[in-house]
């Protein structure tokens, strides 16, 4: 059974569904993960220097190439991911991407509450559909922290529950029944599917999470709903 409080089977988890991770995102987003994901990207502050981002529970890397075909000021982005398959799969799709030849990107894999990169390091940390999987979050805020740069932003998008009845209705229903059987074909793993509906319906509510991380030290937090709340983006900063 998977469990965050034991990450060792989730990162066997995210081992075994690295080939298919993308059309798990679309099926738990109900296809609309490339439109949020662009949205998330839209929201970033633009940089004006070379600079660093760091992609914490990166995955196939989607986020990090997104920023750096829009972003066209010099950066090296670091994708930090505990499943090595995901890093393996990210650097497949990047070598079809050639914008990227311009850019610097390196593969870190790593617990995302203890990267192996100096302190204050980077102006922008994002993590995309990760946080919930993370078993102790406020030591990966903490982290967070230490990485970026005084004024740095960190950037959040995750699955969420929408807060309107009829829509959470429907929600859970899509959850708990039909994507369930989506993922019975999608997958040979459908016991991962179950944990990532379960991940998505256990999570804190945004409102919580920011909570959360104004007691961890980040400022100026914004929150972002995305189709009722099915998806959520949330902005904040580290202080200068």
């Amino acid at each position: 059974m998977y469990s965050k409080e034991v990450p060792a089977t989730i990162q066997s988890m995210f081992n075994t569904i690295a080939k298919r991770y993308d059309l798990t995102n679309a099926l738990l987003s109900l296809t609309m993960h490339s439109h949020w994901n662009k949205k998330f990207i839209s929201l970033l502050p633009q940089q004006s220097s070379p600079h660093h981002l760091i992609d914490l529970c990166a995955g196939t890397g989607d986020i990090t190439f997104r920023y750096l075909k829009k972003n066209k000021i010099p950066c090296h982005a670091y994708l930090i991911d505990f499943s090595s398959e995901m890093l393996a799969f990210a650097k497949k799709k990047a070598q079809k991407i050639s914008h990227l030849t311009s850019q610097k990107v390196s593969y870190i894999e790593s617990d995302v509450q203890n990267i192996p990169l100096p302190h204050q390091f980077a102006e922008c940390a994002t993590v995309a559909y990760g946080i919930r999987n993370v078993q102790n979050i406020p030591n990966f805020l903490n982290e967070v922290l230490r990485l970026l740069k005084p004024g740095g932003c960190f950037a959040i998008l995750e699955l969420t529950q929408p807060q309107h009845p009829f829509l959470r209705w429907g929600h859970r229903l899509y959850l708990k029944t039909i994507l369930p059987l989506f993922g019975k074909y999608a997958a040979a793993n459908k016991e991962a599917y179950q944990y990532l509906c379960q991940s998505i319906q256990h999570f804190i509510a945004p409102k919580q999470l920011e909570i959360v991380l104004k007691d961890r030290g980040f400022e100026n937090i914004s929150i972002h709903p995305l189709m009722g709340g099915i998806a959520t983006i949330i902005l904040c900063y580290k202080s200068k």
